[in-house]
């Protein structure tokens, strides 16, 4: 009886894999082939907002944003990073930290239960296949990275015929001035030159990465407008700063003049006293005392600097959650440790959503349309690294081997450990263990 019963299962499991991908095919959204947004000359263009902003008009900025026009809010946001080296750094390690991890694709069968495992494993192995052949990939990864600050990003799915198949040729990125949204807070994009509100998004056609917006307007939320106003700052406390380094950055020069001076020789003593701005040498009658006064002596120095050591702790917090990987004076090596574990929090997290959004709008169209709606969508994740530290492993691996009996990879002990694998014939340096216990341990 449990054999005719199993072998039931697996007929209605082939049965189910049929008619997914053949009885249902005509329930599938066929997605358009060929690109559908073409290059414009207007992506190029920029109208740097960011110079000469004030409090007002970056109010106004967001604003407009906010009522579904984001295209100055996406252009101030790349010039904040372009002018801000601090910002800059920050943000590109935040990214650095989901990017700069090797990517893979993994079975549904490894995550969910009750899952056709040969058949998730097939899946999985056609979305590998294809994601391989994607050239760009790593580009779009990096692009839709970058909704970390911006709160959306989105990429095109260029659909075609490879091996008499139709699946994804190439991943396309969308420039962020193509993007807008309608009332309902949905995101749209224009299609040409003269396109102004927008065109709902294609079927299968867009991958749409908005990792902050769990609700609300998917133009808040992003960690560049967060920081906006810190950039702001910073940039007015800096030209106050070059203003008070010009003016006062230099001694202040005096002469005295004798009361029967005549207003033409004070109008020529000023002139001279002035060309001493830029000159290291100056004529003067006897009768003219020249006194240089150092600017700043004895008194308390500006706040600048202190402003902006504040303003640049504000923005490590943003987009680190903490500053000591930062700015580590003065800091305890058992603080850092706990300030790098929100940093890897943090990670933990992009790499979550991440994965959340490749597995929605790539790998399930990819899947379904190739399998049926029924197929079993495999997972995108990134690998993250283990523990680095020499004694933390050892410990690990002596506890593996030798009080548990697991059987562990000599090629993982040697890549865990940093310790490269001796060729044949090669001289080795020799241990406490003999070449007979090593023998017997393998």
């Amino acid at each position: 009886m449990a054999g005719d019963f199993e072998g039931e299962v697996g007929r209605m499991k082939w049965t189910t894999r049929i008619a997914n991908a053949v009885g249902l095919a005509a329930r599938r959204r066929v997605p358009s082939v060929g690109r559908l947004l073409e290059p414009r000359g207007v992506d190029t263009v920029r109208d740097y907002p960011s110079d000469g902003l004030t409090p007002r008009r970056l109010v106004s900025i967001l604003r407009e944003a906010d009522s579904g026009a984001p295209g100055q809010a996406m252009q101030l946001f790349e010039e904040m990073e372009e002018k801000d080296a601090h910002l800059f750094a920050v943000a590109g390690n935040r990214r650095l930290g989901l990017t700069g991890l090797e990517w893979s694709v993994v079975s549904a069968a490894d995550r969910l239960e009750g899952v056709d495992r040969s058949f998730a494993d097939e899946v999985a192995a056609y979305c590998r296949v294809v994601l391989s052949r994607i050239e760009s990939m790593d580009e779009v990864l990096q692009h839709l990275s970058l909704a970390i600050g911006r709160n959306i990003a989105m990429a095109e799915l260029v659909w075609g015929v490879r091996d008499g198949a139709v699946t994804v040729c190439d991943i396309v990125p969308v420039d962020f001035g193509r993007i807008v949204f309608d009332e309902l807070d949905q995101p749209l994009v224009l299609m040409g030159d003269s396109d102004r509100a927008g065109q709902p998004l294609s079927p299968n056609k867009f991958i749409v990465h908005t990792p902050h917006s769990v609700s609300g307007h998917p133009a808040r939320g992003g960690l560049l407008r967060a920081t906006a106003l810190v950039f702001l700052a910073k940039n007015l406390a800096m030209k106050d700063w070059m203003i008070f380094a010009e003016l006062f950055g230099m001694p202040v020069r005096v002469g005295r003049y004798e009361p029967t001076a005549t207003a033409e020789e004070k109008r020529e003593l000023l002139d001279m006293l002035e060309s001493l701005g830029s000159r290291s040498a100056g004529i003067f009658s006897r009768a003219v005392q020249l006194e240089l006064v150092e600017a700043g002596r004895g008194k308390t120095p500006p706040p600048y600097e202190n402003l902006l050591g504040f303003l640049n702790r504000e923005m490590s917090k943003a987009w680190l959650g903490q500053t000591l990987t930062t700015e580590a004076q003065g800091a305890s090596l058992a603080a850092s440790r706990i300030h790098d574990e929100v940093r890897r929090d943090l990670r933990v997290d992009d790499i979550r959503k991440e994965g959340r959004t490749i597995r929605r709008d790539l790998l399930a169209p990819l899947a379904r349309f190739r399998f049926g709606p029924e197929a079993p969508v495999p997972f995108f994740t990134r690998h993250l690294d283990g523990p680095r530290d020499v004694r933390e492993l050892t410990a690990v691996l002596d506890a593996a081997v030798n009080r548990l009996g697991m059987r562990v990879p000599a090629d993982y002990a040697h890549q865990a450990l940093g310790v490269p694998q001796a060729d044949a014939g090669e001289a080795v340096v020799s241990g406490a263990l003999d070449a007979g216990a090593v023998a017997g341990g393998e």
